[in-house]
């Protein structure tokens, strides 16, 4: 008597919960992510073999473009809406909430602080065609260093810690420039900092 051939059945993998999983994941990164406008300012940093690594979070850049233009950035937003407000204050500027609001979402800046309020007030695409002056450093108008100290002083009252301070110039940049932006870190005794480059290969060794 002939054997009996079970029925088989092809196995089959239902995609459903896949499929709400990758749209619950691409809804949630749609509405937590943060826009943010382009850098102001591209460098060419320069190489060499160091390989020591900066610091994931909580650095302030000090940018030097190879124009003499300084530009200054740090990373959390509530820093940066603190050092908004105290800076301008300073330098009799006020700021609404809005504008604060713009100021967190820029990624780095090189105004005066008499003209960030004119800027944040402009769209994002008309922002990006502004050829901004760089940050004033001289000794009568040093408001770099307001910046990094009150940047610095925000930083330990919202973050609970000092940042870190990078300075991160163009390969072609000033070398007097560089060498004033560091002594405003040294008069305000911040002797510690990164000098942000790009990694080349060692040489090796011949035998």
């Amino acid at each position: 008597m002939p054997k009996v051939k079970p029925h088989r059945v092809s196995p089959s993998l239902d995609m459903t919960p896949m499929v709400d999983l990758a749209f619950l994941l691409v809804t949630f990164f749609m509405l937590t992510a943060t826009p943010t406008e382009d850098t102001a300012v591209v460098v060419d940093t320069p190489s060499s073999t160091s390989d020591r690594q900066l610091p994931d979070k909580g650095v302030l850049t000090i940018t030097i473009d190879k124009n003499k233009r300084v530009f200054f950035s740090t990373e959390s937003q509530q820093v940066k809406m603190q050092a908004l407000e105290k800076v301008g204050a300073k330098y009799g500027q006020s700021f609404s909430e809005k504008q604060k609001k713009q100021f967190a979402l820029l990624p780095d800046f090189g105004l005066p602080v008499q003209q960030l309020g004119a800027f944040l007030n402009l769209p994002g695409d008309q922002r990006k065609q502004v050829n901004q002056p760089g940050i004033p450093v001289d000794s009568l108008n040093n408001q770099l260093a307001e910046w990094v100290m009150t940047s610095r002083n925000a930083n330990i009252n919202v973050l609970g810690s000092a940042p870190y301070i990078a300075i991160k110039g163009d390969g072609t940049a000033d070398v007097p420039t560089v060498k004033n932006v560091i002594k405003i870190l040294q008069e305000k005794n911040l002797n510690r900092f990164y000098l942000i480059t790009d990694l080349e290969n060692k040489p090796v060794a011949s035998n």
